[in-house]
């Protein structure tokens, strides 16, 4: 006896792929085991669509949509063609922006994303951090000190961090960190900011010296002091915007 319409198991309608998105697939099959790599010059137009059995301009969207992804880079001219290109993390940055302008990410998840991964960032600078890594983050949270202008500490601020970051041996809490700096940057700004940073300063120098101590877990609490007097602004800002607009 058949099912009642209520009871029936809901299945998905059967998509087939178009052309240029199975070219795609398996251009990026090719980076992930490592026969492209980095710099690599794909064939040219005609010889890779005669290799795929497909249509010029069913190729030419493929390219077109690799471009568009960061995969490669088209270039015109004797020496052009298409170019295996090297990962760019400010379109990680850009995607990670438009998520927020979008509604899909919320204040509130940004500002526990920052607290959780700057947390272990803190933490494995403690393990990993060099004396020339101490003595940048030193440098920079002193001329932070001589800068007068609220954009230039931003500046510094965004360079203390990726300094940090950079300590702890992994390249992708760089590019997280750097990710979060830049979309936090456009709520940070507002009237008493500057006296904000002031304060922010003089824990970075504390930050430094637990740091220093290879006291992770002093370290670890400044920092989360530090962050959350930032959202504590960042939050103020955002209801004095709401309030206005």
């Amino acid at each position: 006896m058949p099912l009642a319409p209520a009871a029936r198991p809901n299945f998905a309608p059967i998509k087939t792929q178009r052309t240029f998105e199975v070219i795609c697939e398996q251009i990026r099959a090719r980076l992930a085991n490592g026969s492209l790599k980095t710099g690599d010059k794909l064939p040219a137009e005609r010889e890779l669509a005669l290799e795929f059995q497909v249509s010029r301009s069913a190729l030419r969207e493929a390219l077109r949509s690799l471009e568009m992804a960061g995969i490669i880079r088209n270039t015109k001219g004797v020496k052009g063609g298409s170019f295996i290109q090297a990962a760019e993390p400010d379109r990680i940055i850009q995607a990670m922006q438009d998520y927020v302008h979008l509604g899909n990410v919320s204040l509130d998840e940004l500002t526990e994303a920052r607290l959780a991964t700057l947390d272990i960032i803190v933490r494995l600078a403690c393990e990993r951090a060099t004396e020339a890594d101490l003595a940048e983050l030193e440098a920079i949270a002193e001329r932070t000190k001589q800068e007068s202008s609220v954009e230039a500490r931003y500046e510094c601020a965004a360079q203390w961090y990726e300094v940090l970051a950079r300590a702890t041996k992994n390249r992708i809490y760089g590019i997280f960190v750097n990710s979060l700096s830049s979309i936090l940057h456009e709520f940070v700004q507002g009237p008493d900011y500057q006296t904000l940073q002031e304060t922010l300063i003089d824990s970075r120098m504390r930050l430094i010296r637990h740091l220093r101590k290879r006291d992770a877990e002093a370290a670890a609490l400044e920092m989360r002091k530090h962050l959350e007097r930032i959202h504590r602004h960042v939050r103020k800002n955002m209801k004095a915007r709401t309030a206005a607009g």
